[in-house]
């Protein structure tokens, strides 16, 4: 099945409010800057075409979403969509989420990391550019609250395993814990355009969560 072209964005649409760059980003980071008040933050991990994103700033409207994108046309096309269904609480970083990780986001600042179907880069001399490794997974567990959970699907089964054991050996987040599928309830139903594209092919999506226990509960 192959992807549908992305539809040119309208011109006319004002994309301040849901788009920005790593060097605007507060800092030191206070969310409430850039969202205009204080609230639950999750943030996803390569976005794509936005569809994680907005869905969950509709369902979610006392939290704010944040989108990193390294792809320039990934993260206007979602912005834009974000303007046009008016998600005031989400909003796009177009840059390196490796970079947003390390060098803006503030320690215990995030309640959800949502990372969802990354590039496997499947050539061994492209494996460096994989977004998980030990320094990301620390950022990960950095950044996260106590009792904030980290999201990881994927539909390539070595890289489960890998980003598991990753994990495992360099934080001490809690998991893996099973995630189930569900079934859909219409053609949009699904945690991404690559969620859909995976499933309607039939092919399996390897699916788990972490959780960061409190260090009281932990002893």
């Amino acid at each position: 099945m192959g992807r549908r072209a992305m539809r040119k964005i309208d011109s006319s649409i004002d994309l301040s409010r849901h788009l920005t760059t790593i060097e605007l980003l507060p800092r030191p980071w206070n969310a409430a800057l850039l969202f205009g008040r204080e609230a639950p933050l999750e943030v996803e991990v390569g976005t794509g075409k936005g569809l994680f994103l907005r869905t969950a700033a509709a369902e979610a409207r006392d939290r704010d979403f944040l989108g990193i994108e390294i792809s320039q046309k990934y993260a206007r096309f979602a912005a834009a969509k974000l303007a046009e269904k008016c998600r005031p609480n989400a909003c796009i970083v177009y840059g390196d989420a490796q970079r947003v990780f390390r060098e803006v986001l503030a320690g215990e600042s995030v309640w959800v990391v949502h990372v969802y179907f990354p590039d496997p880069w499947w050539k061994k001399r492209h494996l460096r550019r994989r977004i998980w490794s030990e320094s990301f997974a620390r950022d990960v567990e950095r950044v996260l609250a106590p009792g904030g959970t980290l999201h990881f699907w994927t539909d390539v089964e070595s890289y489960f395993q890998q980003v598991r054991t990753l994990l495992a050996e360099h934080t001490k987040l809690a998991g893996p814990l099973d995630v189930a599928e569900q079934s859909p309830a219409h053609d949009l139903d699904y945690r991404t355009h690559y969620e859909r594209r995976t499933r309607l092919e039939q092919l399996p999506v390897f699916r788990a969560m972490w959780l960061n226990v409190p260090a009281a509960a932990s002893q």
